[in-house]
């Protein structure tokens, strides 16, 4: 999957993993996101949203990835909201690491 592709609906059933082309800088209030064919920046303002995003290539899908990084059930959609806007931006892209 390369930046232009067209964009993926997000799924929370669904398996992601964050986009080859992007690296992760982790930082004390959360992390950065840069991507490198876009050359878009993206600030993750959570800790726990990192986490998240880094349970992503071992979860079978987008909820089992927040389960993993201790997201309790009532607050996962805010999570799911957040992982639906990286998709969205790209940053994350369907499927597990080959």
């Amino acid at each position: 999957m390369t930046a232009t592709d067209p964009v993926t609906a997000f799924d929370a059933d669904a398996a992601w993993r964050v986009h080859p082309r992007v690296a992760v800088r982790p930082e004390p209030f959360g992390a950065l996101l840069y991507h490198f064919d876009t050359r878009r920046l993206t600030f993750l303002k959570d800790p726990r949203l990192l986490t998240v995003v880094r349970a992503l290539d071992g979860a079978g899908d987008a909820r089992g990835a927040c389960a993993a990084a201790g997201i309790a059930a009532p607050e996962q959609p805010r999570y799911l909201a957040a992982l639906a806007r990286l998709a969205e931006a790209a940053m994350i892209v369907p499927g597990r690491t080959p």
